[in-house]
């Protein structure tokens, strides 16, 4: 693979602390809190252990040897109901624009259809528009209340997708 091959494929364990740096860098690029939110989750450094488990798949974009950006499927934290989250859906600014978003939504909605999940939930903060105009794109809809208990009460904008 050429340094400017792009590639988006399953996370494995060379690349949980790219991955960590990465969301992290994209948090505070944003200006997103770090307590309340996904840059203090303690999976953050441990992605490929997170997501090695059934119903869950954590996909990162490689560019050559570097991770620029990554997005995972999950069970929803402390919810009854056959719902999934779609989690840690971050872009360095050399991803962006590019098209890898809708490319990475489609794989983890795919996977999410695949494992059986009847519906997808999200967490954002309110002033990630091209994130919200992207997951509206897809067919997700703002909901009132949060679902389930992420720890990310940071996050005020709730969003749900049937599948």
């Amino acid at each position: 693979m050429g340094k400017d091959t792009i590639v988006i494929r399953e996370i494995e364990q060379k690349d949980d602390s790219k991955i960590a740096k990465a969301i992290r860098s994209v948090l505070i690029e944003m200006g997103v809190p770090k307590v309340g939110t996904a840059y203090e989750d303690k999976s953050l450094d441990c992605m490929t252990e997170t997501y090695d488990q059934p119903r869950k798949i954590y996909f990162v974009v490689e560019k050559g040897e570097a991770i620029i950006g990554g997005a995972g499927i999950s069970p929803l934290d402390n919810y009854e109901g056959n719902v999934c989250e779609l989690q840690k859906m971050y872009f360095m600014p050399e991803a962006r624009g590019k098209g890898f978003g809708s490319k990475m939504m489609q794989k983890c909605l795919t996977f999410a259809k695949e494992a059986g999940f009847d519906q997808c939930y999200l967490e954002t903060m309110p002033y990630m528009d091209d994130a919200r105009k992207l997951y509206k794109k897809v067919g997700f809809e703002f909901i009132g209340e949060p679902m389930g208990d992420t720890g990310h009460y940071s996050c005020s904008v709730w969003m749900l997708k049937d599948l």
